[in-house]
């Protein structure tokens, strides 16, 4: 037996001895031998679920049959084809809210184009207005951040949780700062408070019970469940969010261009649209100047729903729902751990370590998102971007960047307010200008992220890539400096 398959043996047995739970998931093997063959046929190694899930065959073949045994019209009108359409829209709401044991008298899913598009909708028609607040969390998407411009721009104010543990999570007493004292029934909404249920950046989730903190304290909640609900349930029958933004091909892979926001519908009640389209109204009148808006979801989906792909999530949500996200939970935290007291354990031979860590180094109350940058033996910052290049040649699919997720970028790097503030009206031409204004050794971090279908080989093949790639190397040698882009 030779070094390496010696060595392949003993990491087995390592780590079926340290996560013996990995074991029970072994349908998800027969499944990945099955329905996600493309991935081992074509030696793909997918390390970026948070970016996109997989699709299995079945969901393809699924969409070919149903495309090419019935017609289905535009969804606005009452013929045949038309009631088709409505038909299986209607359905794939029934399906969301059934996934979330959400009450549909309490809430209704308005189906958008992605999760930023349902940002959007909240931010645009929110109620912003002088002395309001929108708080969010420091970690936050940029599609959830850009909610701030609206609040702006109504003479709200805009408070920033910090990050501030070192693991990169915001603690219950900075939201309990930042939310205020407890007001009374008669005193009025406060404002908007927005958190991801999970960082696409760190892989930290976040406590559900500040969104009940949040309603004490006079907030409506957008809870960001984009990253979350890949492996994890969030039940609406306890957890009580006003808006929950979410993208289906997070969760399994297809349709793509199809989101969702979940939202109670007396916080919908609430928005105000600054106009409206086709689609979203009941009657409108050119030379009178008025329009009515539609008296139910419908009032916020512009123009023609995407009727032909909305009926993929039906049969997304059931093929999850067989799958079972226990299992695929289970799956994705096994493999988290192992990744990460592997990644910790790497040395070069001075006995310096080879991987910086931005988040949880264990699996409580994280999900399988793990971000790192890889250091040299002199503890210097090997560029993101060389890593990008290196790994898509060894054919290993994976993160770089900052992942729209700039406060916990600045956070992790430790960019200070003063230098933020100092480059708003600067003018740069290149990436490389940028990073050297803020005092970077890169321009972002490497992310590796688990689904429903990865497995030990997987991780193994980043592991033996890492190690033979960056072990001992200078970060200052030739074929290490980092290439430019803007």
């Amino acid at each position: 037996m030779d070094t390496s398959r010696e060595q392949t043996v003993a990491d087995s047995a390592e780590f079926s001895a340290a996560h013996p739970d990995y074991e029970t998931t072994g349908a998800l093997d027969l499944l990945r031998g099955s329905e996600y063959r493309y991935l081992d046929d074509g030696g793909v190694v997918y390390l970026d679920f948070a970016g996109a899930g997989l699709a299995a065959t079945a969901q393809h073949r699924a969409h070919e049959a149903r495309l090419t045994q019935q017609c289905f019209g535009n969804p606005h009108s009452e013929n045949p084809t038309s009631r088709a359409a409505t038909a299986s829209v209607e359905e794939a709401r029934r399906a969301v809210l059934a996934h979330l044991d959400a009450d549909p008298d309490e809430y209704c899913a308005i189906f958008t184009a992605n999760a930023s598009a349902a940002c959007r909708l909240v931010g645009e028609a929110y109620p912003f207005a002088q002395g309001s607040r929108f708080v969010m969390t420091a970690d936050n998407h940029n599609s959830v951040i850009g909610v701030r411009e609206f609040a702006r721009a109504r003479g709200g104010r805009v408070v920033y949780v910090p990050i501030d543990t070192p693991d990169l999570r915001t603690s219950d007493e900075a939201v309990d700062a930042a939310l205020g004292p407890r007001r009374t029934a008669t005193a009025g909404r406060r404002g908007l408070f927005a958190y991801p249920a999970q960082s696409n950046f760190t892989g930290v989730q976040h406590p559900l019970d500040w969104v009940e903190l949040a309603h004490e304290r006079g907030y409506q909640v957008l809870l960001d469940a984009a990253a979350y609900l890949p492996a994890n349930t969030l039940d609406l029958s306890v957890v009580k969010p006003d808006f929950v933004p979410i993208s289906w091909y997070k969760l399994f892979g297809y349709p793509t261009g199809v989101g969702c926001l979940v939202a109670r519908r007396s916080a919908l009640a609430e928005l105000r649209r600054p106009w409206f389209a086709g689609g979203t109204i009941a009657a409108a009148s050119l030379q009178g100047n008025w329009h009515v808006v539609a008296d139910d979801e419908s009032a916020f989906e512009d123009g023609t729903l995407n009727f032909l792909s909305i009926p993929d999530v039906t049969f997304g949500l059931g093929w999850l729902r067989d799958i079972g996200l226990d299992m695929v939970r289970r799956r994705v935290t096994c493999l988290t751990g192992w990744l990460l007291t592997r990644l910790v354990s790497l040395r070069h031979d001075n006995g310096s370590p080879m991987i910086r860590i931005y988040g949880p180094l264990d699996t409580a109350h994280r999900g399988g998102t793990v971000a790192f940058n890889f250091l040299d033996p002199e503890g210097v910052v090997v560029d993101e971007r060389l890593v990008a290049t290196e790994s898509a040649a060894a054919g290993i699919s994976l993160r770089t960047g900052c992942f729209c997720n700039p406060g916990a970028g600045e956070a992790a790097f430790g960019i200070s307010l003063p230098v933020l503030s100092g480059l708003f009206d600067t003018r740069m031409a290149t990436m490389e200008e940028y990073i050297a204004a803020l005092g970077l050794p890169s321009g972002g971090a490497i992310r590796i992220s688990f689904g429903p279908v990865s497995d030990f080989t997987d991780v193994q093949t980043f592991l033996r890539f890492a190690e033979t790639t960056y072990r001992n190397r200078p970060a200052t040698q030739e074929g290490l400096r980092p290439r430019e882009r803007c």
